[in-house]
């Protein structure tokens, strides 16, 4: 038999996932004190029930705003198509800002903000562009939020012969001017022409939940990009982190035919 703290959360939570006449993303829970006034349990019960949803990643809580139910549709991450380059080599609509277009959602370009330095380069980075580890490199790190809230930070690591003096070196807050940074390393003759991701969950570090704002036991989607010419030269190897719960990755692609293709 479970516990009585489980009983009262599992009731919650199906009222929190129902469609009619249940809670809806906003909805303040009832305060502890009413619950047990109610009969629900004690108050040790009603706390024990209300940090379990939270770890579920169903209610955020914290003081002054009470126990809240979470936005339960998450961004769309858009996969191929954000990198279209009519989005940023013909207009103005960066990666992060494509997403929200996709989703319906609002954007201001100061969501993104970020900071640059010349740094020694990490393995992962240094393997990514062909480099000694510890060779010099730029990292160019971004934080983005959607209404104040972070989703995601994402830091690109270039090689200085192919930035430095561009805008990509700038830490001024949002896009690296018009396009962004693909329109940067287009107009210094570096043109993107393929990439590859990788993308795997695992726990966040506490430094990441702190950055993230992430309720107990959310854990992240971490995002490895490398980005080449057309000549096979790396000129942007990316790490991304992203609040698990906040995105929803999609991708639409033509089914290859690897048999039609050999004929």
């Amino acid at each position: 038999m479970a516990p009585k703290w489980r009983e009262l959360a599992d009731r919650i939570a199906e009222r929190i996932r129902r469609e009619e006449n249940g809670y809806t993303p906003g909805d303040r829970l009832p305060h502890i004190r009413d619950l047990v006034d109610a009969g629900e349990g004690s108050k040790s019960t009603v706390h024990q029930a209300y940090k379990a949803l939270e770890v579920e990643g169903l209610v955020t809580s914290s003081r002054g705003h009470g126990t809240v139910v979470r936005e339960r549709k998450p961004l769309k991450r858009i996969g191929i198509e954000r990198y279209d380059k009519i989005k940023w080599r013909d207009g103005d609509e960066v990666a992060f800002i494509a997403d929200r277009v996709a989703s319906g959602r609002g954007f201001k370009r100061g969501d993104q903000t970020q900071t640059v330095e010349l740094t020694e380069a990490p393995a992962v980075v240094a393997e990514a562009h062909g480099l000694q580890p510890g060779a010099p490199v730029y990292a160019r790190a971004r934080l983005v939020k959607e209404d104040g809230q972070p989703t995601h930070s994402l830091t690109s690591y270039y090689r200085p012969e192919h930035v430095e003096g561009t805008r990509l070196v700038d830490p001024t807050p949002g896009p690296a001017g018009r396009g962004g940074g693909y329109r940067v390393l287009y107009d210094a003759g570096y043109e993107i022409d393929h990439m590859k991701e990788r993308i795997f969950a695992r726990v966040a570090t506490a430094e990441e939940a702190q950055l993230l704002q992430l309720p107990p036991g959310e854990p992240v989607v971490e995002l490895h990009r490398t980005t080449w010419t057309a000549d096979g030269t790396v000129v942007e190897f990316a790490i991304g982190v992203h609040a698990a719960s906040r995105f929803a990755w999609e991708y639409e692609f033509d089914v290859p035919d690897s048999a039609k293709e050999a004929k």
